[in-house]
């Protein structure tokens, strides 16, 4: 039966899951990544139309916004190490139909690519928005049901439960979990 979901409200854990580093007081907005595929235009010799193939998904960038000044959450721009740190998101998304409120999380590990402050204006809230870049993991799920789930290193590949990297894997020998 079909269904409306909408998120309320949100939640950022940035860096690490520490229980009083929650930014649920300053989240303003958050944007996570978009999942683009990257397409080459191929004409063959003897087709009198082109057509599009698809190679990979672009790189993943997630953005937010955060009111006022975090100190704590600024210094993780470029760590002398250039560690990957975890950013979960949490959302309380509401089923329309049902009025059921469901738990959705995102949970990525890259890095603090940009801090830009926003102008400062008398009366205003200044705010900073930021970047996670260099993302090597991505997993979205609402519900307890994974809708993605990515990882660089283990080179898993899931879009809603299919493995989708399974065959290439095998035939080249790519240990599971590696």
């Amino acid at each position: 039966m079909p269904s409306l979901y909408v998120m309320e409200s949100a939640n950022l854990f940035a860096g690490d899951h520490d229980p009083t580093l929650s930014n649920h007081l300053h989240l303003q907005e958050l944007k996570l990544p978009d999942l683009e595929e990257n397409y080459s235009d191929h004409a063959a010799g003897g087709a009198p139309i082109a057509i599009e193939v698809s190679n990979h998904i672009e790189r993943l960038e997630a953005t937010f916004n955060l009111a006022g000044w975090q100190p704590w959450v600024m210094t993780l721009l470029g760590t002398s190490t250039n560690v990957k740190r975890r950013f979960t998101a949490y959302g309380a998304i509401r089923d329309l139909r049902t009025n059921e409120l469901h738990e959705a999380v995102a949970v990525m590990q890259g890095q603090l690519g940009r801090v830009a402050p926003t102008n400062f204006r008398k009366g205003d809230l200044q705010a900073h928005e930021y970047s996670i870049r260099g993302i090597v993991m991505y997993q979205l799920s609402l519900k307890d049901e994974m809708i993605y789930d990515w990882d660089f290193f283990t080179s898993t590949r899931r879009i809603g439960g299919e493995d989708l990297n399974f065959d290439m894997n095998r035939i080249l020998r790519v240990p599971i979990g590696a």
